[in-house]
């Protein structure tokens, strides 16, 4: 089984927006969250898992709320630099569960 054309797209746009520095506008919108993350990528990690955790897709393979998993990605990162922000909705625990890659992947 491969993964959907549209959620290939959805980790791409998501992956581009987050390394130029343009990922969640506008809750982003004046934190330089790239420089800092030089020094710690377990946030980096955890945005990823946020994103992917909460994506939705239908039988088709279409995402279903790509703008949802991005602002709470965004959201995360908001909190992980500033704690005062005030969030809509806590993060649940299995939004931040972090899954492993399984053993067979490692296989040539």
């Amino acid at each position: 089984m491969k993964v959907s054309h549209y959620l290939s797209g959805a980790v791409r746009q998501f992956s581009y927006w987050f390394v130029h520095g343009t990922l969640g506008y506008p809750i982003l919108e004046g934190i330089d969250y790239l420089n800092e993350l030089e020094e710690d990528s377990s946030c980096m990690e955890q945005a990823f898992s946020i994103f992917m955790n909460n994506i939705e897709l239908d039988n088709e393979g279409n995402v279903l709320n790509y703008k949802y998993c991005e602002r709470r990605a965004a959201e995360y990162i908001r909190i992980y630099f500033n704690p005062d922000y005030s969030l809509d909705k806590p993060f649940e625990n299995w939004e931040l569960e972090l899954h492993p890659v399984s053993k067979e992947s490692y296989n040539l």
